[in-house]
């Protein structure tokens, strides 16, 4: 993967295809690899007559490793986004997130809606405003001697999540510590790009996506059926919900 420095981070990032491009950003505890090439989603959209970039977000993947939660702020992380297009001299793309990365995508919406042409918050709908996604649990989870050891079947899964995606475990307590900022209801009310919420019918940790899409002025909401937060990522449904909105925004 090439990379880029942005500050004192060295971010990884793939870049294939050609057409219009879309920015994808990674969930907790996955990578552009896991996220996104595994399931299909990049030769789907290369298929699609779509330029597709996917970053590995700081802390994840082949990008620098920080200890320090307050370098995970979600503001910081969405910095990191604008840098890789400056970098690759893009005004503006589409982006769609995963999870985490659907609430980078909203910061992005948010703070610097120049750089956004439209914006896909996958596994992430509701819960943007009223939680904080991954489950406090979890930063204890990540540092147990084993995932024998976490009692909390959720966070249990993250560890042995992590752990399959050789993630640096103290790295990801931070990102933990220090990326669950939540937007208000008014600050949605202010994301004017159009917005695809897409998330399975059976995710708790993103919470309902018609909750989250009703309140953005261009929101549109897609449920993904009998999928959670898990195995909604690579659905068939979500794959063509993602390309009919991508075709049908301005």
């Amino acid at each position: 993967m090439p990379r880029f420095r942005h500050d004192e981070v060295e971010i990884a990032f793939l870049d294939e295809g050609e057409g219009e491009p879309i920015v994808l950003v990674h969930g907790f505890a996955s990578n552009a690899a896991v996220n996104w090439v595994q399931p299909g989603w990049v030769a789907f959209l290369k298929q699609a007559g779509r330029r597709v970039i996917a970053l590995d977000n700081r802390g994840h993947g082949a990008s620098t490793k920080l200890y320090d939660p307050a370098a995970y702020h979600s503001a910081r992380m969405t910095a990191d986004v604008v840098a890789l297009l400056d970098h690759l001299g893009l005004g503006r793309a589409d982006v769609m997130g995963y999870s985490m990365g659907a609430r980078i995508a909203a910061f992005l919406a948010l703070q610097d809606p120049k750089r956004v042409r439209s914006a896909i918050f996958g596994g992430l709908g509701r819960n943007l405003i009223d939680g904080t996604g991954v489950p406090d649990e979890v930063a204890d989870a990540l540092l147990a001697p084993s995932p024998a050891a976490v009692s909390d079947p959720r966070a249990r899964l993250f560890r042995v999540f992590a752990e399959q995606t050789k993630s640096d475990l103290r790295a990801l307590t931070a990102c933990v510590r220090g990326s669950r900022q939540t937007l208000t209801p008014a600050q949605i009310a202010s994301i004017r790009v159009p917005v695809l919420v897409a998330v399975g019918s059976l995710d708790e940790i993103g919470g309902a996506a018609a909750e989250l899409a009703s309140l953005l002025p261009a929101g549109q909401a897609l449920d993904i059926p009998g999928r959670d937060h898990m195995t909604a990522v690579g659905d068939k449904v979500f794959k063509q919900g993602v390309l009919s909105f991508l075709a049908g925004r301005p």
